[in-house]
């Protein structure tokens, strides 16, 4: 993603890529002029006006940790998924001083879904209609169900007013009796490349809506992250989601 990223922006033109953040350091790797590991990158991260962070929880969790200080008065935009409670608190800390954009997806399509989803949930009520959904993602995504689902599973609760932990149900197995009311499901798949699939059905005793999103390509989360970094430039420190981006 990253490398994908990079190729967008320097393709879009209206970007300066400085370097990036790896395991090891290194130049001219990736097509990148510097690459620094997350120890050695205060002085990156000074330089840089935005910072994009997608990558695996633990090295976020790192990032923001050891690099808070040098993040203060930047912008940064993350598509990590599966975020520790901990570090949400730290973002909301930095964003008294930053622009944090933290987005389980920034597909254009998925952002839309999610404002449709919470208004099919406003209209088809927990008495009259069950919530499933159902994600599939490629084989080496380490997380599940992933933050899109539970993304779209936050905006169901929102819009029916209860909390989203006192409703989840994570697959089924076994004797577990009858479906409750207001039970919201998540079912993960994992096999192959898939980009990202996701669907919410919505089932009633007597008709059936499901709305659904297909990511042909992972460049559209690139995509996205592009445009969140382009909109968030100079923006006033605080938290930031792709709705404000898409002004939806």
């Amino acid at each position: 993603m990253g490398q994908t990223v990079v190729r967008l922006m320097r393709e879009a033109g209206d970007f300066d890529v400085i370097g990036g953040i790896d395991r090891e350091a290194s130049t001219n790797a990736h097509n990148l002029p510097r690459i620094d590991t997350i120890d050695g990158a205060a002085d990156l991260i000074r330089r840089a006006a935005v910072v994009i962070d997608f990558s695996a929880s633990e090295a976020t969790t790192q990032f923001i940790r050891d690099r808070a200080g040098d993040l203060r008065g930047k912008a940064i935009v993350i598509g990590t998924t599966g975020l520790a409670p901990d570090i949400e608190a730290a973002l909301d800390t930095l964003a008294r001083e930053t622009a944090v954009l933290l987005s389980a997806n920034f597909s254009i399509g998925v952002n839309l879904m999610l404002g449709l989803v919470e208004e099919a949930a406003r209209v088809l009520d927990a008495e009259h209609f069950d919530v499933e959904i159902v994600e599939a993602h490629h084989r080496h995504k380490a997380d599940a169900p992933s933050g899109t689902a539970l993304a779209l599973g936050r905006a169901i609760a929102k819009a029916r007013g209860i909390q989203l932990d006192h409703a989840r149900k994570d697959g089924r197995s076994g004797k577990g009796g009858a479906r409750p009311t207001g039970e919201i499901g998540f079912h993960a798949l994992r096999g192959g490349e898939i980009a990202g699939d996701h669907e919410v059905a919505f089932i009633g005793a007597r008709e059936q809506l499901a709305i659904s999103h297909h990511a042909a390509d992972r460049a559209i989360f690139a995509d996205g992250a592009i445009r969140a970094a382009r909109w968030i430039a100079g923006k006033p420190a605080g938290r930031y989601t792709m709705k404000d981006v898409l002004g939806i």
